[in-house]
């Protein structure tokens, strides 16, 4: 039986992973993690892996799909914090395949989520789903991830957005002058929706409520606040965001109040953008946090600024709201867009 190689392809950490077509959904055979860093390319490194599970491959895979870390245009993709570029027909050559495609590392989710069993998803917002209507994917993680799903004979179609970045529309006096906040304390001339609304925004919330009622830095919270700004994007950074969650969690009020002001940004633009695209398909909640925040997701801090759309409310109330709780997703969907890929 043929095999299918899927990579999940990170500046930090590079997945691989053989797969089996399988029936409803393809079947994971063997996976290995490396260090990016550790590799001058993709290539070298796909040719280590095939040749190190050559008895169980026995033979080169029919296809293969890597889910890069950046945007992917005309075949090929640049890593954000890699000096690696990559593209289809050198990778072919270079290893072997016959069959490649690169596909952004949060775009490529739509791929998978037809395929996902119960124990990969919970439940956020029940509702009618239409199958014929596009769907679309948000993750907050260290950033905002943002994809649509269009339907097509051949399945779907991954339609990736860079809507994250587009400028952050406060609905409330509070969110307002958080904006303000940001701009002067990160020097940056407009604010885009993923500087507030990602797992990253959750630790600016919390900043900048440390600073207006606990300025002489006396708060639980201050001494990590201060350590992840110092840390800067470094690999040492501490955890600030899940600091938050957890403090809300045991009932600290300012933790709990930079929660709940997060899920309502949270919640809005997933509103905006489910009208944007009309994702009658369904509305899917993936990133670091969907899994971690799903009590509150499932709160009214977040459904309500997503339903509160004025006359377009009606349009919202039908649309299913899941949330994709698997950290394996991204691999998983390289192997079923690959799977794809056979025809």
């Amino acid at each position: 039986m043929s095999l299918l190689l899927a990579g999940d392809i990170g500046g930090t950490k590079t997945l691989l992973s053989l797969w089996r077509p399988g029936g409803e959904r393809p079947e994971l055979v063997l996976e290995e993690r490396f260090v990016s860093a550790d590799w001058p390319d993709l290539a070298p490194m796909v040719r280590h892996f095939l040749a190190a599970a050559g008895p169980v491959a026995g033979g080169v895979p029919a296809a293969a799909c890597f889910a890069v870390a950046g945007p992917v245009e005309g075949g090929q993709a640049r890593l954000t914090n890699l000096p690696w570029v990559l593209d289809t027909e050198g990778l072919a050559r270079g290893c072997g395949l016959p069959l490649v495609e690169l596909v952004n590392d949060f775009a490529v989710l739509i791929y998978g989520l037809p395929h996902l069993d119960a124990d990969q998803t919970a439940p956020v917002r029940e509702g009618q789903r239409d199958p014929q209507a596009p769907l679309l994917v948000l993750g907050a993680g260290t950033g905002l991830g943002v994809a649509m799903g269009l339907p097509t004979a051949g399945g779907l179609r991954a339609l990736p957005s860079e809507a994250a970045h587009g400028e952050f529309a406060p609905r409330t006096a509070a969110e307002w002058e958080l904006k303000q906040w940001l701009r002067a304390d990160l020097a940056l001339e407009r604010i885009s929706i993923e500087r507030v609304v990602s797992g990253t925004g959750l630790g600016h919330v919390a900043r900048w409520l440390l600073e207006r009622r606990h300025p002489g830095g006396d708060h639980p919270l201050s001494g990590p606040a201060r350590l992840w700004c110092e840390a800067g994007d470094g690999p040492d950074r501490a955890d600030l965001p899940a600091a938050v969650a957890l403090a809300a969690a045991s009932g600290d009020p300012l933790a709990a109040e930079a929660l709940a002001l997060w899920l309502g940004a949270y919640g809005s633009v997933c509103g905006d953008l489910a009208l944007a695209c009309l994702s009658r398909g369904g509305l899917w909640l993936a990133g670091g946090t969907a899994a971690k925040l799903l009590a509150s997701l499932r709160s009214e801090a977040f459904l309500d600024p997503f339903l509160n759309k004025g006359r377009l409310r009606s349009t919202l109330e039908p649309m299913p709201i899941t949330a994709v709780v698997d950290p394996g997703v991204g691999t998983f969907s390289a192997a079923c867009r690959a799977r794809m890929l056979l025809g």
